[in-house]
């Protein structure tokens, strides 16, 4: 499954032929750089990776300096791996992957982190009831989670109980999104609907041949 590493850029609107308004992401795909090839022979898998988005070198450690420096790029801030034999076998050690990979029309997933919404109760991360929709042992307290479990059996509290706690931050991956339009010339891409993160955060683009 060959692929190419991103940024979120913005979330706006386009207008098609018949005049309907269609949400679409601008993500900044590429230029991606060949870091790594992994063989069956040597690592026991076929992966072909990515490295994306410039780092200083000064906060790159020895190991990872070494590793770049074997591939003739610089530093890089992200690292990802991408399967498949067919995608891997069209690749050499240094290559330049850009958004000319993908085609106007095609369908994708998309991979992201999920905004942080810190510490959230019950009503806000599960969407309990709450004001006007009292559950059962809630009492007088308005936005209460109510009770948990039973007393002296089972004696705790089952595993997957919904309950407060942190809540966003997660690895999130919208599959079946159109790619609408792609600007080789900016390295963008104009992809049909939402994707997970906030701006300027990291993406993978996943493609399906």
């Amino acid at each position: 499954m060959s692929g190419i590493i991103g940024r979120k850029i913005a979330m706006t609107s386009l207008f098609d032929e018949k005049g309907k308004n269609i949400p679409v992401t601008i993500v900044q795909a590429g230029p991606c750089v060949v870091t790594q090839v992994r063989t069956l022979e040597k690592d026991g898998y076929v992966a072909a990776q990515l490295g994306f988005d410039d780092a200083k070198e000064k906060n790159t450690t020895k190991a990872l300096q070494g590793h770049f420096k074997k591939a003739g790029t610089t530093p890089k801030r992200k690292l990802v791996e991408f399967y498949g034999e067919e995608f891997v076998n069209s690749v050499n050690l240094g290559d330049i992957v850009s958004v000319d990979l993908l085609t106007e029309g095609e369908f994708v997933s998309v991979t992201g982190t999920s905004k942080g919404k810190g510490f959230q109760g019950v009503v806000k991360r599960h969407g309990f009831g709450g004001v006007g929709q009292a559950t059962h042992g809630q009492h007088n307290r308005l936005r209460a989670p109510g009770s948990i479990g039973a007393g002296s059996d089972p004696s705790r509290v089952f595993k997957g109980m919904r309950m407060a706690g942190r809540m966003g931050g997660k690895q999130i991956t919208v599959q079946n999104l159109q790619v609408l339009k792609v600007d080789t010339e900016k390295n963008l891409l104009i992809i049909k609907g939402a994707i997970p993160g906030p701006k300027s955060s990291y993406v993978i683009v996943r493609r399906f041949k």
